[in-house]
Order: C-alpha cells, then structure tokens, then sequence
C-alpha cells in the first residue's frame, strides 16, 4: 500500500518535491538507494531488479536528468502471476524509453499508477483500465493503491506534508520525513475506492509481515540541483539505515 505526493511546478524555488513510503513484504530482499551500474539512482527489487522511485542525471544534451516513481493499482481479483515487472518499467522509463513505445508492454503487466518527469514536463501513466499517458498538471497530487488523485486520507496527509513544507521555506528533509512516519489511524471508507482497509489505512504501516520498508523525499530545485534521501526499516519499524545522494539536472 505504497503512499506518495508529488509537488510539480508549483514553487518558485523547486522544480519538483517527493515524498513516499514503499510498502511491500518485509521477506521480499530489497538493496537501499545507491548509485547503480545502469546510471539509476534508487533501491533496487531483488526479486525483480527494478524499483518502485528513482532518478537519473542529465547526460550530456541527449540525456536529461528523469524521475519516476510507480505504485500498484488494487483491483479486486489481485495481482496475476507471471505479468511483466512494473519495478522494471521504471527503470527502462529512466533510462530514456519513451513511454509510447511501451504501451503493449505495459498493457500486458498487473494495473499501476505512474509519474515520469524530467525539467521539462511532468507526465501521469497508467495501464487501469486501460493505457494512458497525459500531461500532469502543475500542482500537488497525491497518488497511492487507487485512482490517480482519489482523496485517500493517507494521500492527503502526504499532500499536506508537502504542501506545508513548501509554505515554510524549509530545505531540510526532517520534518518530511516525520510526515511519512505517521501511523495515525484512519477509519474505513464509506466506499472502497475512497481508500484501504484500516490496517493499511496509515501512512507508515507497522506490521511484522507486510509493512513501510522505506520512507523516500527528493527534491529538485530550479536549478536542477537535485537530492534524494531514503530511510530503512525492518520488520519492527526501526530504522536500520539512511542514504542521501545529490543529484544535478543542470
């Protein structure tokens, strides 16, 4: 029940502001953000060797620094087995892909949600019901296990963090960070397109089996100078580690 905000062009000093949990089973191995040999900054599925958030940086004039980030799309019959990886959509997406080229491919994979952005433009892509690519509005936008922008309370909350950190003119990572360590309750939604069941109701779900396995926030300023940080946990909700790494755009 991944959890993400996304702030795109809304700032006179950033360019672009992330904040996001992955939630995912705490037995499925997973390698912390790093700088990878294919270029990708993210942490990496194991399982599958893609991930759910990374950027790139810009590569001489060919290659511009990109973002992207995906989360699951929940449909009642679940998850099909044996469907291509939707972690390694992302990184095919980083590496310089162009979406369209890609839409047989991703019609084929279990429904998702997904943002790729670069400094020029921002695009929202999903494969539920049905493969789309459109333009993503300048704002902030929410996005989680549901429809693109369905006012989920942990997706709010997301949003507000974001939006409050942008009103305070902070540069540090901390109060973000704090915002994504909410494990406030939530009760059950009138209707279930309008959020989870209570147990993954929070934003940061503690839960020995499938939980928060990292909190994320990136942020890029308009100059293009660029940092992702990430924070572990384990099984318990302790953190077991953080990695910070800039990146440039320019």
């Amino acid at each position: 029940m991944c959890v993400a905000a996304i702030a795109w062009d809304v700032h006179p000093d950033w360019l672009l502001v992330v904040a996001g949990n992955r939630d995912e089973y705490h037995a499925r191995p997973a390698a912390p953000l790093a700088r990878r040999a294919d270029g990708v900054i993210a942490g990496t599925d194991l399982t599958e060797g893609g991930t759910w958030l990374g950027v790139t940086e810009k590569v001489g004039v060919q290659e511009p620094g990109r973002f992207a980030l995906v989360t699951n799309y929940r449909v009642p019959e679940g998850p099909q087995p044996g469907r291509p990886s939707r972690g390694k959509l992302v990184t095919d997406l980083l590496r310089g892909t162009p979406p369209q080229s890609l839409d047989g491919a991703m019609a084929g994979m279990n429904p998702f949600n997904l943002i790729l952005a670069d400094k020029a433009r921002a695009v929202f892509v999903t494969n539920h019901p049905e493969v789309e690519i459109r333009p993503l509005a300048c704002g902030i936008h929410g996005l989680s296990n549901g429809g693109f922008d369905v006012p989920w309370p942990k997706t709010v909350r997301t949003e507000r963090a974001i939006a409050t950190w942008l009103q305070t003119g902070k540069t540090d990572f901390e109060p973000l960070l704090a915002a994504l360590r909410d494990q406030a309750p939530a009760e059950a939604p009138e209707r279930p397109e309008l959020g989870p069941e209570p147990r993954f109701a929070p934003v940061f779900i503690h839960d020995a089996v499938y939980g928060t396995r990292c909190s994320t926030v990136l942020a890029v300023d308009r100059e293009g100078r660029g940092l992702i940080a990430e924070r572990s946990f384990d099984a318990a909700g302790t953190v077991t580690g953080e990695v910070r790494i800039p990146f440039a755009w320019n």
